[in-house]
């Protein structure tokens, strides 16, 4: 087999581990935790604050912000929630999804295989459902892990290609090209976590000087673009639901779309910003913890900005989804 193959092949069975690791961790923690967070998804919305909260908990907690999108719409077309608890749920849960970039820009190599063991331990040891359930999450959470390092390794050998290092520039030098790149990305493989985990990789792979392939500048656009290219899911969970259910998933695709069409204006100050608040150290080995702190500052920007203006959005899902009143009958 040639090594361009062994690349494409690592590069999307990596890919594969990493979802079904993501999948697995996130389906295993909604059976151990999933109606606590149902719970206090319905408890703790009495005001807009409280949304934001419970929202960022429990995407922290599930580790997906779709389920959270899904379940604040299912509580709107259910009636059990107004428009703005939804919208500040929403708002919350894109706080909370920036906690898979967190953890996966810690280096836990090392411990991987020892962690795999307690999973594997405790999922076909485990008496009751909730400890298989954990010991699953564990196992998940290590081949999300295992799916990085794979994609890591096999993208090595890209470092040396003058015309892969090429097309990586003109992505760097193009903001709206690296949005687009971003947005097509997570639309391919309907997971922000899954192509930021991928653009973490890239970036820490060193180029022809010794720096970033891409560097931090060059990586910004391409996470606006995986936030943008996210929204998406919440679309689609919202087809055949009530309209407040369908203006709750326009409500995040107008939050991630106005927040990355902002800052991709200012990429550059912000990329100064995020290299003032992180570790400091070679631009290889900080770069993957910069882009989960621009992805969790980002959202925690917008959610600022938009939280005050949460009647303003309410009217704006309402203009452009209007209620269809029934022809009077003469």
């Amino acid at each position: 087999m040639n090594e361009t193959l062994q690349i494409i092949f690592g590069l999307f069975g990596g890919l594969a581990i990493f979802l079904y690791g993501m999948n697995l961790m996130s389906d295993s923690l909604q059976k151990v935790a999933g109606e606590r967070m149902r719970t206090i998804l319905g408890l703790l919305t009495k005001n807009p604050v409280m949304g934001v909260i419970s929202g960022a908990l429990v995407t922290a907690v599930l580790q997906s912000s779709s389920a959270t999108s899904v379940m604040a719409i299912g509580f709107v077309s259910a009636g059990l929630m107004t428009l703005p608890q939804a919208i500040s749920i929403i708002f919350g849960a894109n706080i909370g999804t920036t906690m898979t970039a967190q953890l996966i820009a810690f280096k836990l190599s090392d411990y991987i295989y020892l962690i795999i063991i307690v999973g594997f331990l405790l999922y076909f040891f485990g008496k009751k459902e909730k400890i298989k359930d954990l010991g699953a999450t564990i196992f998940g959470f290590c081949l999300l892990f295992d799916g990085i390092e794979i994609m890591g390794s096999v993208m090595k050998p890209l470092a040396t290609s003058p015309v892969f290092a090429e097309m990586i520039q003109k992505v760097a030098d193009v903001p709206v090209l690296g949005l687009l790149v971003g947005l097509c990305m997570t639309l391919l493989v309907q997971s922000s976590s899954a192509t930021i985990a991928v653009l973490q990789n890239v970036a820490s792979t060193a180029g022809p000087d010794g720096g970033s392939l891409i560097g931090l500048v060059g990586a910004l656009p391409v996470l606006f673009g995986d936030n943008i290219g996210t929204t998406i899911t919440a679309l689609i969970a919202s087809v055949g639901l009530s309209l407040n259910a369908k203006r709750t998933a326009l409500a995040h695709s107008i939050f991630n779309i106005s927040g990355s069409l902002t800052f991709i204006w200012l990429i550059v100050p912000y990329a100064h910003i995020i290299e003032m608040i992180s570790p400091k150290g070679p631009e290889i080995e900080v770069i993957s913890r910069q882009i989960a702190n621009a992805h969790t500052l980002f959202n925690l920007g917008c959610t600022v900005l938009w939280l005050p203006l949460t009647p303003c959005m309410v009217r704006i899902v309402c203009i452009l989804l209007p209620e269809k009143h029934a022809p009077e009958l003469k």
